[in-house]
């Protein structure tokens, strides 16, 4: 069986960007940089077929010039000639997915057409388009296993548990899964970025010296903020690798800078804190980045003293707000009295700290000022300010849908306003704007 993995290009849509003063564009976000785990994990399942994995996102960073969408995937469907075409999305890049499908469907109906993804998980009744075959939502390496299966043997997909299968009459679920897929454990699939090679020196970030990769060390995430998806996507579950299997995936790769793909790196300090003996038992010398809250770090010293000696460079930290209101709001289970600490913690380690705000489009001139006049006391190496965004399937969503005026899911990336803003909209994201301008380095990650 021919079976193409495509990965989607990313949202073009970023009103910060757009209207920030021109001494901010350099440090605001314009793509997010890495390769494609999830359809690496999905070849991984079949890796005894005739598999591909394109990354339109590294192609399109690799030449401009690429064709538009449709135009590439017509090419790539007409020089494979696959059996199978699969793509995931998160919200933003969902319309790309059906692109990419409908394009399949238009040079071939047999085709089978599958998608999958965040955006899928949380909102499976957007599947409901002529384009899509398949529907899976969560981990979906066992069964592409299984629908690969039956179309070789011409069986029906209707025997394969945990799928949507789009008929006449709407999507149509199959019987729910008899046992969990453990991706996190047993059932955990080493992939192969060789698949990626002609893209790999994309997923570099501005003035890195070497290129970046995923791995994951664990799924889901205890915490329940309100506007986050991801422990939605798990259903407040958390999973953690087996220790050994990191230590194996660690040796394998080759590359220098490894971006731990967790929702939070540490929630078992423990496990971490084993992980990081093995590392160094191993000798293993990479550069590490990876999501810490800051009362996790506050709370633990000695363990974000050990990863710095260890190779942890960069930190990302969802400050979301100074407000105990605002972090109330959120469901944070946190204290902005922590942030003043990490800060210290980190940067005594020698590590860069991201400082992430999230910005509510409510926020006045005055907001902004006290905004301004807090990140500019409390400076980070890098700083990230983000429009607070009520992402499909969230609990935030849910709170404010009446309220939201823009439903165009290529702006569901933190960088567009969808809620009505108490600022003209072109002078709030100006302000946004504004305010990627405090900070204490220099360069943008």
């Amino acid at each position: 069986m021919k079976i193409l993995l495509i990965n989607t290009p990313r949202s073009p849509f970023n009103g910060i960007l757009e209207y920030a003063p021109k001494e901010a564009s350099y440090f605001i976000h314009k793509k997010l940089i890495g390769p494609p785990l999830g359809l690496l994990t999905l070849a991984a399942a079949v890796k005894e077929h005739d598999v591909v994995v394109f990354d339109t996102k590294g192609e399109y960073d690799l030449n401009p010039d690429t064709p538009p969408l449709s135009t590439l995937v017509e090419n790539l469907i007409r020089t494979h000639k696959p059996d199978i075409v699969c793509t995931t999305v998160i919200s933003s890049e969902f319309y790309y997915g059906l692109e990419i499908l409908k394009t399949t469907k238009s040079i071939n109906s047999d085709i089978t057409t599958i998608i999958g993804g965040l955006h899928v998980t949380l909102c499976i009744e957007n599947c409901n388009d002529p384009s899509v075959d398949i529907a899976i939502r969560g981990h979906a390496a066992h069964q592409l296993r299984e629908i690969v299966k039956a179309k070789e043997s011409g069986h029906s997909f209707q025997a394969i548990e945990g799928i949507y299968i789009n008929t006449p009459k709407g999507l149509i679920p199959t019987k729910p899964m008899s046992k969990l897929w453990d991706a996190a454990g047993k059932d955990f699939l080493m992939v192969d970025r060789s698949q990626l090679k002609r893209w790999k020196e994309t997923y570099k970030v501005p003035n890195a010296p070497s290129p970046t990769t995923y791995i994951f060390t664990s799924l889901g995430c205890p915490y329940q903020c309100s506007f986050c998806s991801i422990w939605r996507e798990y259903c407040g579950s958390y999973y953690k690798r087996n220790i050994e299997s990191i230590i194996e995936e660690l040796k394998n790769i080759d590359y220098d800078i490894v971006r731990f793909a967790d929702a939070n790196t540490i929630v078992d300090v423990s496990f971490i804190d084993n992980l990081f003996t093995r590392i160094e038992e191993e000798g293993i010398k990479k550069e590490y980045i990876m999501d810490i809250r800051a009362d996790t770090a506050v709370g633990n010293p000695k363990l974000i003293e050990k990863l710095a000696r260890n190779g942890l460079k960069v930190v990302i930290c969802g400050f979301e707000s100074y407000k105990e209101a605002e972090l109330e709001k959120y469901n944070k289970k946190s204290s902005a009295f922590y942030i003043e600490n990490a800060i210290k913690l980190f940067h005594d380690n020698g590590i860069m700290l991201r400082g992430n705000y999230v910005i509510p489009t409510s926020y006045t001139h005055a907001d902004f000022r006290a905004m301004a006049d807090y990140a500019g006391q409390h400076k980070v190496a890098y700083a990230g300010y983000t429009i607070l965004t009520p992402m499909p399937g969230t609990v935030y969503y849910n709170e404010v849908k009446s309220e939201i005026i823009d439903f165009d899911l290529r702006k569901y990336n933190f960088f567009n306003a969808v809620l009505p803003t108490s600022l003209p909209i072109q002078e709030f994201y100006k302000e946004v704007g504004k305010l990627w301008l405090i900070k204490k380095g220099k360069d943008v990650i």
